[in-house]
Order: structure tokens, then C-alpha cells, then sequence
């Protein structure tokens, strides 16, 4: 039979269906309450992308439509096995992970951030990955302590 008949897949298809892995980070799987939860949810509404992608019945099709969400699935399931799941911190004298920070800059800005897991870090939404630069400088340190970064001035105003 010649090939002209025989439905085979594209290149173009083909490389859609075959998506890379989502990069896992080589630092500890450190998570909050709300960062494991958050690696649940996205787990379960991966599931379900997946699942109502696999009833659709052109092959090509389903294999573009079932590559993202068997991608998430990957991802979801690595960092939910090597998720750390950290305590609260007991106490607002040093800054650790899980802490609330209100710091300074010496251009005035004053800023308020969570240090929480990397999956879970949202900046514009308050919150930085404990492995960030700043989270890293932060950690450690109480109120009143400053020190400098990218040429700026940090003072540690508040710790919750």
C-alpha cells in the first residue's frame, strides 16, 4: 500500500504530543500546609484534564490533548513524593521558613513577604521561594537587621 493511504502522524503533531519534562529543582521539596494542598489540588485537576482529554477519539487528537495534562501528572506526582511538609514557626524572633517579613528598602519601599516552598512562591501575590536571594539573606535574621543587596539597604521591620 502506498503511504499516500496510510494516516500517519505529522512532525508538527508528533512534537506536540511529546512535550519535555517540567524541570524539577535539585533543592529540598520544602512545602507549607497550604503549598501541599496547593500540589493536590493541581494533582487532582490534572487527573481530571487527562481523563476527559483520553475519551476524545481522533488518536492525534487525544495524544495533543492528553500531552499537557501526562506532563502535569509527571511534575505533580515528583513533587508530591519529595514534598517536605514544614511546621509553622514557633516563634517571630528570627526569620525561618514560613515566616511573614516586613523589610525596608533605603529607597523607602517597605515590602511584606511569606517565605514558602518553591512551588507555591507567588511575589505579586506576597509571597518568595525560601531559595530566592532575598529569602536566603532574610532567613536568620530578626528585627532591626540590615544588610545589603544589589546595592540596597534591608532592614528587617516586622516578623510574623
Amino acid at each position: 500500500m502506498s503511504v499516500a493511504f496510510v494516516k500517519e502522524e505529522s512532525a508538527e503533531a508528533a512534537s506536540e504530543t511529546l512535550l519535555p519534562d517540567r524541570p524539577i529543582s535539585p533543592h529540598p521539596n520544602l512545602v507549607t500546609k497550604a503549598g501541599l494542598d496547593a500540589l493536590e489540588r493541581q494533582l487532582k485537576e490534572a487527573r481530571e484534564a487527562y481523563d476527559a482529554a483520553s475519551v476524545v477519539e481522533d488518536i492525534n487528537e487525544r495524544r495533543r490533548q492528553t500531552a499537557g495534562p501526562m506532563r502535569d501528572l509527571r511534575y505533580l506526582k515528583a513533587r508530591l513524593h519529595t514534598a517536605q511538609l514544614m511546621p509553622d514557626p514557633t516563634s517571630s524572633d528570627v526569620v525561618a521558613f514560613g515566616s511573614m517579613v516586613t523589610f525596608s528598602r533605603d529607597d523607602g519601599r517597605v515590602q511584606t513577604y511569606r517565605i514558602v516552598g518553591e512551588d507555591e512562591a507567588d511575589p505579586k501575590a506576597g509571597s518568595i521561594s525560601f531559595v530566592s536571594p532575598v529569602a536566603r539573606l532574610l532567613i536568620g535574621k530578626a528585627v532591626g537587621d540590615a544588610f545589603e543587596t544589589g546595592g540596597q539597604e534591608i532592614e528587617i521591620v516586622a516578623i510574623s
